[in-house]
């Protein structure tokens, strides 16, 4: 690797009070410290009273903050945004056919258990590569539709929810996690919503969230599917909702710590001015970094279309000519010594791409990260990458 006609560039003096810029678990929420779970009721069972009350809170202030349709039933299920969203799939589908759409690593998981796991015969797959959204207009709703709102791992989001009819047939099932809290999501469109604790919110990972619309309630106490569910999946019994699930009494025990720092992260919320002030803060760490790439011959986001770019899970590749050159695996090296520059500085944590992902750097962007961390990043990533250009 020799770097010709490199130019040295001085080192930034200004560093990110906060170097966390993780996809997942995310970074917590302005001033968080430890002392927030200090009233957490641990050492007794989540069946308990007192424990049964703050898990139903946390279900109540997510109604209220999301301001969710009346009617639409909000449970926490154990495995995160993966069990949240495995339990809708596993337990509605099955009467339909199905349209699912893939942009990206966790979209593609969804198309491998419906087609390889469920085994739904009638399948339309719209599957694109990273960065690309796929063609919207053609999504039947006669059938169910499952898919991402925000491609974590590809930096794309969906626009808007004008590409869903009001008199759909199937279920619109949505894996939200990484969009929720942070980007204007018309909830009516969507049927089923799920996301977790880690992602804009910044809590504890491992517990995830469920919204079921009307129509999805419906569904469950109507149709039972051709296949087993396991027991941490099953939203209903016997065509009858398990109403307990959305009232506090979760499937599996769940961590009251955890419990108390997502209460906490959503009194964040509330604190800040709801979920308005959280989708401005994201938006300006997007125009941050969109003016950034604007003046730079290094840099270009994996997604070109501004449009459908994500304000949270910001991703970005690298365009310089001695970069391109490489194989992937040669990049990939190239990278992991610009993150670990970047690490050794206290700089940045945890910005490498997906690591099924072409090679990239991925910027959380979600509202826990100050904006003036993300300014204070973005020249130390410049210096970082020419650093070990220069040394190559």
């Amino acid at each position: 690797m020799s770097a010709k006609n490199f130019i040295t560039m001085e080192k930034p003096s200004i560093k990110p009070k906060n170097p966390n810029f993780s996809s997942g678990p995310c970074s917590k929420r302005p001033g968080w410290s430890i002392d927030v779970l200090k009233n957490t009721p641990i050492g007794r069972s989540h069946r308990h009273k007192v424990c049964k009350e703050k898990l139903n809170e946390v279900i109540i202030k997510s109604k209220k903050i999301l301001q969710l349709p009346d009617g639409y039933h909000v449970g926490i299920m154990t495995g995160s945004n993966t069990g949240a969203l495995e339990a809708a799939l596993w337990s509605l589908l099955g009467c339909k056919g199905v349209d699912v759409l893939a942009w990206e690593n966790f979209g593609k998981d969804w198309v491998i258990d419906i087609l390889e796991q469920l085994k739904i015969k009638d399948v339309n797959s719209y599957v694109t590569d990273y960065g690309i959204l796929p063609d919207l207009t053609k999504v039947n709703f006669k059938n169910d539709v499952v898919f991402t709102w925000n491609g974590t791992t590809a930096g794309v989001r969906i626009p808007n929810g004008d590409w869903i009819p009001e008199d759909r047939e199937g279920l619109t099932i949505c894996d939200a996690t990484s969009g929720i809290f942070a980007m204007d999501i018309d909830y009516s469109k969507l049927d089923v919503i799920t996301w977790s604790w880690q992602k804009v919110l910044g809590a504890e990972a491992a517990h995830g969230m469920i919204a079921l619309s009307p129509r999805a309630v419906q569904r469950l106490e109507s149709h039972v599917p051709p296949w087993p569910i396991p027991k941490l999946f099953r939203l209903a019994s016997k065509k009858k909702l398990i109403k307990g699930i959305f009232e506090g009494g979760t499937i599996n025990t769940p961590s009251m710590i955890c419990v108390e720092d997502g209460l906490d992260a959503l009194n964040w919320v509330e604190s800040v001015g709801g979920t308005k002030e959280l989708v401005n803060i994201s938006n300006r760490n997007l125009k941050i970094v969109e003016d950034w790439i604007e003046k730079s011959n290094i840099f270009k986001f994996m997604c070109e279309d501004k449009n459908i770019r994500s304000a949270t899970s910001i991703t970005v590749l690298i365009k310089d000519e001695w970069f391109v050159k490489f194989n992937e695996e040669d990049q990939r090296g190239v990278l992991k010594k610009l993150f670990s520059v970047l690490e050794k500085e206290g700089v940045a944590n945890d910005i490498n791409g997906y690591p099924k992902a072409p090679p990239s750097i991925r910027i959380w962007g979600g509202s826990t990260v100050q904006n003036n961390d993300m300014k204070a990043l973005l020249p130390w990533i410049d210096w970082a990458y020419n650093s070990v250009k220069n040394n190559a």
